[in-house]
């Protein structure tokens, strides 16, 4: 309402601006002298009586001009007021006529002044009217309480436009957007692959849905819910759906949007968000990426004034301090859990950890049914099959798998996606984009069959490794110029020492063949020896498989759920001694691998150099292909005798169920 009156006082004042500029000025005794020179026939006629003129020349500066026509006059004590002609007389404009030109005539106040006005007005037949000007107090509101108003204005504008989203009149309000179950429009029936997840949050929706079954019992809602999982297996879908199933408010927003450069901001934030939270009661509020507010405070100063301490202090008290019947729910996702403060994981803030796990097989077919309804597909696609072949993959790679099969069907311009795409798909996600107009000179190309020939003959040849699907020296990714396939026959949540020792017979076989039959050694096994370091000092440090004994040597704390994150360092516990027998025993592993590498090489050489021109010729060997050379090279059995089989070590080691099988040489 401000803004609409001082607007319409803005355009006032400006109209009158623009006016006043437009008003002609006429000096007092001009006007007489113009009154004097009119008389009309009559009050109300236009018509002058003979010898009057009703026009007088006046100048104004070096400008002359001629007024006629004085009518629509207005007296008031301080000014005269009407309409003239006015025609120009000046060099720039010669003879230029403005009809109905008002014009204003300062004059004195003396009432013997008016009373003159009035009487040569009244000779003259000149129609007049009486206005009284301003007053006093119309007069100071005009100047004074104008400008003030004025500058209010602007002031509360510039305020407003300053209280947008970022802008620093809004720190310490929360950046958590409101969703409503209508906005969210995901249920369970969305959800796929983590049914015990689910069936562990079903308990939260029906809370939310009917407190007082619980709350008779003396039951309360859990004040928190972590889920913890690998990224892209549906924590964030989770949550979702909870918030469509339980039909109440749901805030969302990321760990980030707390942390700011500026201390106590954060805090702020933590209290607005729960206010607007427990209004709203019962509802949710969901913080995305937790590990990036609730880092553990181990390694903090004492007494130190950081923004994120006190952040995270500010949702501790929250969390422990709201009704326990307020109905306001907390749920996180994060896949750092071993970087959160301890205080946040405890009882009474987050009551509960929901582990959302990899699928396994059947709940890849469960995604895959999910992701694949608005997909035409083939007669021949078998999900289950598809689900077979992508052991380790979450949902997220489900759908870009779904995707990427779509896409290349549409690039082969065909009706429907069939098996073959989702084949080709899986290679493209986990290896990478085929480059097949890559040229390469035909050394390089017949190192390459070589190097990768030697990782396929000893994965064929030995006990403990999945099979070989497919060898290619055709470009893939952005450095593998050939890849050794490996597809695992199931889910594995376990590896045995041997299995562990035959991947690394597999890993160095490309530069031992380079080795024989180059007689040197190539870049291209940077990373299988990247990877072959990192399982033997695996089976050093973390798993007890060597003779540095059943010991853990790591280093801080690494990630269950991040391919390589090592989470914090906590510095070295051991001595220079055994740090130096640790890489003595590396070394060893990794030298016994070498030389049993070796020893499989060279006793079936033949097989090798038919597979390396197989290679050449074709540039891909599929399964079956490679079964064929392997027997019509090997002529024996297909593992190389003295080799360790499965069952001969019983030590495990715990894996990750890593989403790529590749072998990348060259």
């Amino acid at each position: 309402m401000i803004y609409a009156v001082v607007g319409l006082l803005i355009s006032v004042s400006l109209f009158s601006i623009v006016s006043t500029s437009m008003i002609q000025s006429i000096s007092y005794p001009d006007l007489i002298a113009l009154i004097e020179r009119t008389r009309y026939v009559s009050t109300n006629s236009a018509e002058l009586e003979n010898d009057f003129d009703g026009s007088l020349m006046v100048s104004s500066g070096t400008a002359k001009f001629q007024v006629s026509r004085l009518r629509d006059i207005r007296v008031d004590t301080k000014s005269i007021s009407g309409k003239v002609d006015v025609q120009s007389f000046s060099e720039e404009k010669p003879g230029l006529l403005r009809q109905s030109v008002k014009f204003e005539t300062i004059k004195d106040d003396s009432n013997d002044t008016t009373r003159q006005i009035r009487e040569k007005l009244d000779l003259a037949r000149i129609p007049w009217a009486f206005e009284p000007g301003p007053s006093m107090l119309t007069q100071a509101i005009w100047f004074f309480l104008l400008p003030v108003l004025l500058v209010t204005a602007v002031f509360m504008f510039v305020m407003r436009k300053m209280g947008g989203i970022g802008s620093p009149m809004q720190f310490g309000r929360s950046r958590g957007k409101l969703y409503t179950h209508e906005e969210v429009g995901i249920t369970f029936n969305d959800v796929a692959g983590i049914d015990e997840a689910v069936e562990e949050v079903r308990e939260i929706v029906d809370f939310l849905r009917h407190p007082e079954k619980y709350q008779k019992l003396g039951g309360r809602i859990p004040r928190g819910v972590l889920l913890v999982g690998p990224p892209g297996t549906g924590k964030t879908l989770l949550a979702k759906a909870i918030a469509g199933e339980a039909g109440v408010p749901f805030y969302s927003l990321s760990g980030s949007d707390f942390v700011e450069m500026f201390v106590g901001v954060g805090a702020a934030r933590v209290r607005d968000m729960f206010q607007q939270a427990t209004a709203k009661a019962p509802s949710i509020i969901f913080i995305d990426e937790l590990d990036a507010l609730g880092k553990s405070r181990a390694g903090n100063v004492p007494g130190s004034h950081d923004e994120r301490e006190q952040t995270l202090n500010a949702l501790l008290v929250e969390m422990d301090g709201f009704d326990a019947n307020a109905g306001v729910m907390v749920m996180a996702a994060t896949n750092r859990p071993e970087t959160l403060d301890p205080a946040l994981l405890r009882a009474g803030r987050f009551d509960r950890n929901v582990l959302v796990d990899r699928p396994d097989k059947q709940g890849r077919e469960e995604i895959l049914k999910v992701h694949v309804k608005n997909v035409k597909l083939g007669t021949n696609v078998e999900l289950r099959q598809v689900a077979a072949i992508t052991p380790g993959f979450v949902g997220a790679d489900l759908a870009n798998l779904v995707n990427e099969a779509a896409l290349l069907a549409a690039r082969k311009g065909k009706n429907d996606v069939g098996q073959e795409e989702f084949n080709d798909g899986v290679e493209r996600v986990t290896a990478g984009l085929e480059k097949k107009k890559r040229i390469m000179s035909e050394d390089e190309k017949r190192r390459v069959a070589y190097h990768e020939a030697g990782h396929a003959l000893v994965a064929y040849s030995l006990p403990n490794t999945d099979p070989v699907h497919k060898v290619s020296i055709i470009p893939r990714g952005i450095a593998a110029l050939g890849y050794t396939m490996q597809r695992p026959e199931g889910d594995r949540y376990l590896m045995t020492q041997p299995e562990l020792e035959a991947q690394m017979q597999v890993l160095v076989a490309g530069t031992i063949t380079e080795e024989m039959i180059f007689r040197d050694i190539s870049t291209g096994a940077q990373n299988d020896l990247e990877r072959t370091t990192n399982i033997a000092r695996g089976m050093v440090m973390e798993y007890g498989m060597s003779r540095m004994g059943r010991v853990n040597y790591r280093e801080g704390n690494r990630s269950p759920f991040l391919a390589g994150g090592s989470g914090e360092s906590f510095g070295r516990e051991y001595s220079e001694q055994t740090a130096r027998e640790i890489d003595q025993e590396v070394k060893r592993l990794i030298d016994e691998a070498i030389q049993r590498t070796r020893a499989i090489l060279t006793e079936r050489r033949g097989a090798l150099e038919a597979l390396a021109q197989r290679l050449i010729e074709v540039e891909v060997v599929d399964a079956d292909d490679l079964k064929r050379i392997m027997d019509a090279s090997i002529g024996g059995p297909r593992v190389v005798p003295g080799t360790a089989t499965q069952g001969t070590v019983a030590s495990t080691a715990s894996n990750n169920a890593p989403t790529k099988s590749v072998q990348a040489g060259s």
